[in-house]
């Protein structure tokens, strides 16, 4: 089954031009590998429960050293391309990703530039490569996409990400077990050119989808596009879910899946921004004001990093009207208010050591040691209320870097995150 590849230049993904008839009429001729869906989950039940529970039990309540996890992906931007490495740069960003379509094989050199771009200022490069239907239906061309992939870019790109946001079928597989095929064709590819595989970049909570491919591929890190913009605020729940505990079941998954600890990447996300019209690669409930973006940045970033289960998130992407931390729209690009929230975040974050979370039902209050320095960073999950922190702050800086003097030992926390530095 196949139909046109059709790309939406707006929003940066594929338009879904398949039939919902057509798409409900596929799974149920493919029922059979829903069920083997279940029986690979089934038989991993209880070992993940067991690993679920242990991990929600040391949930920011230890010591998690932070590293450099920040990243955020960009594309080419032609003639601008200086200009993206430069806001990069200026963010403090060390680590971005590059999409590279199969269907631009012929056009690889263009990606090259821009890689050796970035690579020239010191920035680490993972190459996402994105698939379409035609690659499921003809291996040997995705195979020779691979091929020429991995051979032109293996001095340039520390990992390469196998597939992209494959459980949507405007992406070109229709189940888990085409993406496992051009998986697997990637692994002795891999092994010639000396090259990391990361994967397999599942979108959205759907990590049912883990265990039957991870069995079947070995990724160098396990990826996830772990997007929770459809419910507001990260520590909203869907389902019960809050975007701790995800984080809680996937490293569960991944560990019981591996039989061992395995670091994870969630090499995707982001919240669509309100007023975007066609740019909005999500229009409706999941769209967001600006500074509403900024403040679920900084949140969903603390969250993950804090817990000890995520190595190092993405932000997608630098550049892009719809949802980026830059309005590329017009000539002068304007950076938006989550670029200076990054970019603070990252200054402090980089580098420190998470202590452990206050208990307190009011606010939400992370500990952080970074050289002499212990500072919290704090937010309220609506509205605000005042905290005392023992002992007394010495200074306040808000959420894009504005500084205060603490005037007293009571701190108003508010929605909009600020850090905290009592030394």
């Amino acid at each position: 089954m196949t139909f046109p590849f059709a790309w939406n230049d707006f929003a940066d993904q594929p338009h879904n031009v398949a039939p919902r008839r057509e798409r409900l009429r596929h799974h149920f001729k493919h029922a059979g590998s829903y069920l083997g869906l279940a029986a690979a989950n089934s038989a991993l039940a209880i070992p993940v429960f067991l690993h679920y529970r242990r991990y929600m039990k040391m949930m920011h309540r230890r010591p998690v050293e932070i590293g450099t996890p920040f990243a955020v992906s960009c594309s080419p931007a032609g003639a601008r391309n200086e200009e993206v490495v430069e806001s990069l740069k200026a963010a403090g960003v060390r680590q971005t990703l590059v999409r590279i379509p199969s269907w631009e094989r012929g056009g690889l050199s263009r990606y090259q530039a821009f890689i050796r771009l970035l690579r020239r200022e010191g920035i680490d490069v993972v190459a996402a490569l994105l698939q379409r239907r035609d690659d499921v239906l003809e291996p040997a061309s995705w195979t020779g996409f691979l091929a020429d992939v991995f051979s032109g870019f293996s001095t340039l790109c520390s990992h390469f990400e196998v597939g992209h946001a494959w459980n949507r079928t405007k992406w070109g597989v229709w189940d888990h077990r085409e993406y496992i095929a051009l998986a697997k064709a990637a692994v002795p590819l891999a092994e010639k050119h000396g090259v990391r595989l990361v994967g397999p970049a599942v979108i959205d909570f759907e990590f049912h989808l883990y265990p039957p491919v991870l069995r079947a591929v070995a990724f160098d890190k396990v990826s996830s596009l772990l997007y929770v913009d459809r419910t507001g605020a990260p520590e909203n729940a869907q389902f019960g879910w809050t975007t701790a505990k995800k984080v809680a079941l996937w490293k569960a998954i991944v560990d019981t899946s591996y039989r061992e600890p395995k670091s994870c990447w969630i090499t995707e996300m982001n919240w669509p921004l309100a007023g975007a019209g066609e740019y909005s690669p999500a229009p409706g409930k999941p769209c967001v004001s600006e500074e509403e973006q900024a403040n679920y940045l900084v949140r969903y970033f603390v969250i993950c990093l804090a817990s000890g289960f995520v190595e190092r998130i993405y932000w997608w992407q630098l550049a892009a009207p719809g949802y980026g931390l830059i309005d590329s729209r017009g000539p002068g690009w304007r950076k938006r208010p989550g670029y200076f929230a990054l970019r603070q975040m990252a200054r402090f974050l980089e580098g420190s050591r998470f202590e452990g979370k206050a208990d307190d039902a009011a606010a939400e209050i992370y500990w952080f040691h970074k050289e002499d320095r212990e500072f919290a960073v704090c937010w309220t999950r609506q509205g605000a209320v005042d905290h005392e922190f023992i002992p007394a702050p010495r200074q306040i800086v808000g959420r894009d870097g504005e500084e205060r003097p603490a005037g007293s030992a009571r701190v108003r926390i508010e929605e909009r995150p600020q850090y905290v530095f009592t030394s």
